[in-house]
């Protein structure tokens, strides 16, 4: 898929998007709205990319990540863990006047989202300059990695970056409302990984998670404007996927739902690490889906004992 780039799997990925702090409330019951709800709740860390990010590193891929994070404890907590877990920190931004993002989440009894709420003015710091500055790490880059927290013209300028690059830019529209940010852009992504409320966006038309056909025709049309490979994840209904040559569906697994947060974040790292290694389209989706499970089971927001071994033994033949 990515033989027509002239890259390297071995050289990083540049990832740029959001991180924070995420802290996910699990009700124990039914909402009671306007009072206390019993809940369990947990803090881990954080935003699209940071996941992406971390998800790669744990699968041996080398990346870098650039984001901005307050000057703050949290900030220095977050970059504490990433830069752990094998991620260059070198790019990331502190911001003195903003605090590091945040993201709350209230999760039914069953593990479903109810609302969510997040704060990523930090990200407003990763201004048009401060990219041109690191065109370094564009030029030095096997492919890049773009969340939809980034601000508007930040990401005119980070495709522009990517196609001087030349390499090949990967996208996650993140939520519906941000999704339109990359609909310029759709003839020049590589990979596209909405799901069925962004790509009903991206599309302009309904599509939802138990409509199989609605998704993967979305999947199609998404080709049809120039995306190479376009993955709309259906939540316990699996993924559909489609290429230029092929496409289909890969089914969910059977499991229990711990925590919703960060299962896409994980099954796009585990594609784009498949694809840079080769794998074939319809094996990096399974392996997408592999990766996106073992986070549903885990609390938190990427699994920490996440290896390539470890997908193919959930993978679903």
């Amino acid at each position: 898929m990515l033989e027509s780039y002239s890259i390297s799997p071995d050289a990083p990925v540049l990832v740029i998007g959001a991180a924070g702090l995420d802290i996910v409330g699990r009700l124990c019951d039914g909402l009671q709205r306007e009072t206390s709800n019993q809940a369990q709740i947990r803090t881990s860390f954080g935003g699209v990319a940071r996941n992406v990010a971390e998800n790669l590193a744990r699968l041996g891929q080398s990346v870098q990540l650039l984001t901005a994070v307050g000057n703050d404890q949290e900030g220095d907590q977050l970059l504490e863990q990433v830069s752990g877990a094998g991620v260059d920190i070198q790019a990331v931004l502190r911001t003195p006047d903003l605090p590091t993002g945040a993201y709350m989440g209230i999760l039914n009894s069953r593990g479903g989202l109810e609302v969510a709420l997040d704060d990523m003015r930090a990200m407003s710091a990763i201004t048009p300059t401060y990219l041109k500055e690191h065109f370094d790490l564009f030029k030095g880059a096997s492919l890049l990695f773009l969340d939809s927290n980034v601000p508007k013209k930040t990401l005119r300028t980070a495709m522009s970056l990517a196609r001087k690059a030349k390499i090949p830019v990967c996208a996650d529209p993140t939520t519906a409302s941000l999704a339109k940010r990359f609909e310029p852009y759709l003839e020049r992504l590589f990979m596209i990984s909405p799901n069925t409320s962004e790509a009903g966006v991206l599309c302009g038309l309904p599509v939802e998670d138990a409509r199989r056909t609605q998704a993967l025709k979305a999947a199609k049309w998404l080709v049809s404007q120039g995306v190479r490979v376009a993955i709309v994840t259906l939540a316990e209904f699996g993924v559909v996927y489609a290429t230029s040559e092929t496409s289909g569906r890969v089914p969910a697994m059977r499991t229990e739902i711990v925590d919703p947060t960060g299962a896409g974040d994980a099954l796009t790292a585990a594609v784009i690490f498949a694809l840079l290694n080769d794998i074939p389209i319809d094996e990096a989706v399974g392996l997408g889906v592999s990766a996106a499970t073992l986070t549903l089971n885990h609390r938190g927001s990427v699994y920490p004992h996440l290896t390539l071994q470890k997908l193919y033994d959930e993978l679903v033949i």
